[in-house]
């Protein structure tokens, strides 16, 4: 048994038993006449919470130097409090960590996980041990993916889930630093948001309620209306309409699984879990659809389900909303804009028409405030032109108010 000079032991042993069927280990007369037989391994006392001796066995080694190693780096992760799992591949470790998320994330989330790992990360990085994956691995594969044309949205997204995922083994102490912290390019920039101005937006609506007056046209005056998100709209149920108090309460969302399983589940964040208020043209949308829905049912029964349901009373399939919305945009003449742009085109009016940047923030329930300037600070200006414009007025009604009253005297000193 060979001796190792600061802590610990390497030495070999086998599986063989005696005739009580006790393992023979280091003891076993067969390690001598052939050198082949059984595998090296360490041993080492490491401390314990209890104060007992606890001593860390690893066997299966294929040589003193491998054992040897093996056994340092046991050594360095007391240390330093990071153990490096020399077998754990980068493909064993993102599967146990996704399994760790479907638990955590939203499906949409956890759908966009799942995707960017097994159709590109995998593939790429899979066989590599974890702890030899490095920066330049990550920014060779990110140049790779742009010169073949791939989208840097796309790429930016995946090699973000890396970086997300190797954050993660940080935390849990399996890797000392993440090799893709400072390798994910920058965040492209978002594209310009579209949304329509007032006249714009009443012209649709206007040609919903001549040429169709069905219950689309509604759910997209109560969308821009109220600037409710697209899964909300289609998640709104009646018992969270409250019309006699002008108010909604966003309670549940909707959201579409990779285009086709729709799931059921709460808002993005507790924030957007709150309460709307309801203009005139809200609540008339919202009368008439209650109206359709109790002449479908017997007199004197509550109305319950979703405010906007298919035939068959289940949701609304996000992508058919959008197909319509786009079908029925180009039919006006519009600008094509996407469901989300209907909240922007809220914000916007809300916003040009001098309402306050917190209180528009609290009408769409955005977590904080700066996420509402970051959004749409660009909108600001016209905004602060009409708060100084407000100013100069008072200021000039002012002035005239004294003149009528009594003369400015000058100071005499």
């Amino acid at each position: 048994m060979d001796e190792v000079p600061s802590r610990g032991r390497i030495y070999r042993g086998c599986g063989c038993r005696d005739a009580q069927r006790k393992q023979l280990g280091t003891r076993c007369p067969k390690l001598k006449a052939d050198p082949a037989h059984g595998s090296w391994g360490y041993a080492v006392d490491l401390p314990c919470p209890d104060k007992k001796r606890g001593t860390r066995r690893r066997t299966g080694f294929a040589d003193s130097n491998a054992a040897e190693q093996a056994l340092v780096r046991v050594l360095q992760a007391e240390r330093t409090g990071v153990f490096e799992e020399p077998d754990m591949s980068v493909r064993d470790y993102l599967l146990e960590w996704l399994a760790m998320q479907e638990k955590v994330l939203r499906p949409t989330t956890f759908s966009n996980y799942h995707e960017n790992v097994h159709n590109d990360l995998l593939p790429i990085f899979g066989t590599m041990r974890l702890a030899d994956l490095r920066a330049r691995h990550i920014n060779a594969w990110v140049r790779t993916r742009l010169e073949a044309h791939r989208g840097p949205m796309i790429v930016y997204r995946v090699a973000a889930t890396l970086r997300t995922a190797l954050n993660a083994a940080v935390r849990t102490r399996q890797l000392a630093y993440n090799p893709a912290l400072h390798a994910v390019i920058p965040r492209p920039p978002s594209p310009e948001r579209l949304c329509w101005s007032p006249e714009q937006a009443a012209a649709f609506l206007r040609y919903n309620t001549l040429a169709y007056a069905d219950q689309l046209t509604d759910l997209f005056e109560v969308m821009i209306s109220t600037g409710l998100r697209r899964g909300e709209i289609l998640a709104l149920h009646w018992s969270d309409v409250h019309l006699m108090d002008r108010a909604l309460y966003v309670r549940w969302t909707l959201a579409a699984v990779n285009n086709n399983h729709l799931h059921l589940g709460p808002p993005k964040n507790e924030a957007s879990r709150n309460w709307v208020g309801l203009n005139s043209h809200a609540l008339a949308a919202l009368h008439r659809q209650a109206a359709v829905h109790q002449a479908l049912q017997p007199q004197g029964t509550p109305l319950a389900g979703l405010v906007f349901a298919s035939v068959e009373g289940g949701p609304l399939r996000p992508q058919w909303v959008l197909d319509q919305l786009r079908k029925r945009t180009a039919e006006v003449g519009l600008p094509t804009i996407g469901l989300h742009d209907l909240r922007h085109t809220a914000a916007t009016i809300m916003i040009t028409a001098g309402v306050p940047i917190a209180t528009v923030s609290k009408t769409l329930r955005h977590a904080n405030l700066s996420t509402t300037v970051d959004l749409y600070g660009h909108l600001l200006k016209y905004a602060a032109h009409g708060a100084v414009d407000a100013l100069a007025r008072l200021l000039d009604q002012a002035e005239h108010d004294n003149h009528r009253t009594a003369p400015v005297r000058p100071i005499t000193r």
